[in-house]
């Protein structure tokens, strides 16, 4: 069971599963395997309702995995791959999949993404990519003086508003979660939100309403000259690329200069273990990331391939050169807490209330401090 996508921005995402599907049996002619799509927005609840149902498919696609991992209902990772497998994985996504010490979730079309730029607006302000938040905010001033009309398409609206929420607080020396569990209103995650209202927000440099701007339309603003900086992944470098679009990226800095830690970003591949399938779900799996079958498939425009040795094909080909410098990211990356069952629920309180920390009178402090009361009461429901 996987996840249909519609064509976003120029390149698809997940495409090739009958291929894969279609190769491994040419070589495992005795193998069965049926591959079913799912619309990506009803993909997480068909795959809950199957397991539910007692239905489970023996692989799914899945956003999420600590939810089964606890319920006992998935193989960890150490089952169906061999030594060598498993170590092939890049380690910040492999540990990104571990819960209660066990790894349950296998990475797959993963993303990290990085500070894109309108080049020709950014030579028309006089400005050159950022290297903190200081050169972050004069540059938008700059090219707020030139008309851009969002000088940093900051993405606080429901799509997807816990990415770059996440991407802001890491570089200010926050996170979402800590070894104790959730730690929202931390003094640099205030600190952090604070300096977007006062110093982006406040001053129109971040739109008239990031709270309600979401990815998939800041992409299009991005490329329609609105936008003149924003975070965005390599799905959008085959648009770009294809209309010969004057852009450049670069890492997304820290408050007081530097590569911040990038976000990282993945689905997760799932074993469930409800109808005894353990090795012929291993067998495709390690077909699946063995280097030739993981450079074919998830080393494509959408998604980086997870494991080292794809990575390190990928990166010694010079026709995939506009993705080195998101490879070079991926072993930095750090990770949503996707490894605690109650992880959906906030995920969706982040998406309605962070953006609303940012706005004028908005209250960073208090928003926050809402998340982790929600957090807290998602904790005990997943509990239950």
């Amino acid at each position: 069971m996987v996840g249909s996508y519609d064509k976003t921005v120029g390149s698809k995402i997940g495409d090739d599963w009958g291929t894969v599907a279609k190769d491994y049996q040419k070589v495992n002619p005795d193998v069965e395997i049926h591959v079913e799509r799912i619309p990506y927005l009803k993909l997480d609840k068909a795959i809950a309702d199957r397991v539910k149902a007692g239905k489970a498919p023996d692989i799914a696609q899945s956003n999420y995995f600590a939810t089964y991992a606890e319920a006992g209902k998935l193989y960890p990772v150490s089952e169906l791959f061999d030594i060598p497998t498993q170590a092939d994985f890049i380690q910040s996504f492999a540990q990104a999949g571990v819960s209660h010490y066990v790894q349950y979730g296998i990475p797959v079309l993963a993303s990290t993404p990085r500070l894109f730029y309108n080049t020709r607006l950014f030579k028309a302000a006089g400005v050159s990519a950022p290297t903190s938040w200081d050169e972050l905010r004069t540059a938008a001033q700059a090219l707020k003086r030139i008309g851009v009309p969002t000088p940093y398409g900051l993405q606080l609206g429901p799509e997807a508003a816990e990415d770059e929420a996440l991407s802001w607080l890491l570089a200010g020396g926050g996170t979402y979660a800590g070894v104790t569990g959730y730690e929202f209103a931390t003094p640099s995650n205030i600190a952090t939100l604070t300096w977007l209202r006062d110093n982006l927000v406040a001053d129109g440099l971040a739109g008239s309403a990031p709270h309600r701007l979401s990815r998939t339309p800041a992409y299009a603003q991005f490329m329609r000259g609105q936008i003149g900086m924003m975070l965005a992944h390599p799905v959008l470098l085959p648009a770009l690329e294809q209309t010969k679009f004057p852009y450049a990226h670069a890492a997304f800095p820290m408050k007081g200069g530097g590569e911040a830690p990038p976000l990282g970003l993945n689905g997760w591949m799932l074993a469930f273990n409800q109808n005894g399938h353990k090795k012929a779900c291993g067998d495709f799996l390690t077909y699946l990331y063995k280097k030739k079958t993981s450079v074919a498939y998830s080393g494509g425009a959408a998604a980086l391939p997870v494991t080292a040795s794809a990575s390190d094909t990928l990166r010694s080909d010079p026709a995939r050169r506009p993705l080195w410098k998101f490879i070079d990211q991926m072993p930095k990356a750090e990770f949503q807490p996707a490894n605690l069952a109650s992880w959906p629920e906030v995920q969706t309180a982040i998406r309605t209330d962070i953006g609303k920390a940012v706005v004028r009178g908005g209250d960073p402090r208090g928003v926050l401090a809402s998340l982790d009361t929600e957090a807290s009461r998602a904790e005990i429901h997943a509990a239950r």
